[in-house]
């Protein structure tokens, strides 16, 4: 074929250079060394099909791969090594009464009125349940008859919720930082700083007898959209704090937290318990006595990641655990190689859903376990409050609070 095109080529040049007359029909189109030069090409044929297959097998095979190795060289996300020893090093805590088909019986309070009720606050002077939900407002759920109200929206994503010591609900907006909400309704920012580093995270509160105001940032470095990014990353982000309605100074009382979460007061007003989502446990911060201004281990190798905790009156705290502490947690948390491909998926596609058999703990006054609340097709319950015979219970996703009947489908 390039022969061919040479001699056609020197023909024409010929030709041209010496002026040789040509015949009026004449084309070099039509020369039969052209012949073929302008025809519809063939197909090629077929590849044999051992090429086939190593071809198939690039494709499927080796091109994700080297795609997925680029990505992982130039991510920029570098995850650090988390005390994983103090998560592992002992197993789960386990209760000694079990419910462990929590929605069996269940009901749901107010579908597709309330999204995402993260936390519950209840006041038993006015039968109220308070909850704040995505869509920035804090609704008010009637205890007997379950109808739910509109009450304030705060502009922003109201998580945590605490009764005031005159009748205001205290909140804990992600967006906004910590607010007070009176009774009309009006809402006052009290705080959004702590020593000069902006809350990116107002997650869990509560407030004490003297009215002194416990919260927490479970992050100054990621906001609630990006929250599990903080976890992938394996980096104390939170903070535990107070601030004081007097004086209006917000107080920093633990640093380096792995996501500080839910707070309660304790029914002695002589500590406070925290909790530390990313190592499965509470703190408990002494605020009197002998201890003031020091911190224990409450409960630890909870069998879940703590969120929200209450205390029901009774004797009793309830600590509610969006998901349980599986092997694939377990080996997220362990390796940072796999938390870097955890954010990779999460930046790019979508990673795989760790979250299962979620629910509520219960322990005592001492941390003790007492009981546990699950179900395998349960997941992100964030709230959890006892209310006379019955468990409420909030969450970050779904559309409802649920309520289970513990005369009924109690713990055994």
């Amino acid at each position: 074929m390039t022969m061919t095109i040479q001699i056609v080529f020197y023909q024409r040049i010929r030709i041209r250079r010496q002026n040789i007359p040509l015949p009026a029909h004449f084309s070099f189109r039509s020369h039969p060394l052209h012949v073929g030069l302008t025809t519809t090409p063939q197909p090629l044929p077929p590849l044999p099909k051992h090429n086939r297959w190593l071809v198939t097998l690039l494709i499927t095979i080796f091109l994700p791969v080297f795609a997925a190795v680029v990505i992982y060289q130039y991510e920029s996300s570098d995850p650090a090594e988390l005390p994983i020893h103090e998560i592992t090093s002992r197993p789960a805590a386990t209760a000694p009464r079990v419910n462990s088909h929590m929605l069996e019986g269940s009901e749901r309070l107010g579908e597709g009125k309330l999204l995402g009720p993260e936390d519950l606050a209840y006041d038993p002077e006015s039968g109220l349940i308070y909850t704040g939900c995505d869509d920035g407002w804090i609704k008010r759920v009637r205890v007997n008859d379950s109808v739910v109200e509109d009450w304030v929206n705060t502009g922003g994503r109201p998580l945590g919720l605490a009764l005031g010591r005159h009748g205001e609900l205290i909140v804990a907006d992600t967006e906004k930082g910590l607010l007070r909400v009176s009774e009309n309704g009006s809402v006052e920012l009290l705080t959004d700083e702590a020593e000069g580093v902006k809350f990116k995270l107002t997650d869990g509160v509560d407030v004490a007898e003297d009215g002194i105001i416990y919260f927490t940032d479970a992050s100054y470095k990621y906001r609630l959209k990006d929250f599990f990014s903080d976890l992938l990353e394996g980096r104390p982000h939170g903070r535990f704090m107070s601030f004081d309605p007097v004086t209006g100074r917000t107080d920093v009382l633990v640093r380096n937290l792995y996501f500080a979460n839910g707070v309660a007061v304790s029914p002695n007003q002589d500590f406070v318990v925290f909790c530390e989502s990313f190592m499965s446990r509470c703190l408990q911060y002494y605020i009197s006595g002998e201890k003031k201004g020091t911190v224990d281990k409450f409960i630890e190798h909870l069998p879940g990641l703590p969120d929200n905790i209450r205390y029901d009156g009774e004797g009793h705290f309830w600590i509610a655990l969006p998901t349980e502490l599986s092997l694939q947690w377990k080996l997220t948390l362990k390796y940072p190689i796999i938390r870097k491909v955890l954010a990779i998926l999460e930046k790019y596609l979508k990673r795989p859903q760790l979250e299962k058999n979620a629910g509520a703990f219960t322990v005592d006054l001492e941390g003790n376990p007492v009981a546990r609340y699950c179900d395998q097709r349960l997941i992100y319950i964030t709230g959890a409050t006892k209310i006379g015979n019955y468990l409420y219970c909030g969450s970050l996703v779904y559309p409802y609070i649920i309520r289970l009947d513990l005369t009924i489908h109690g713990a055994c």
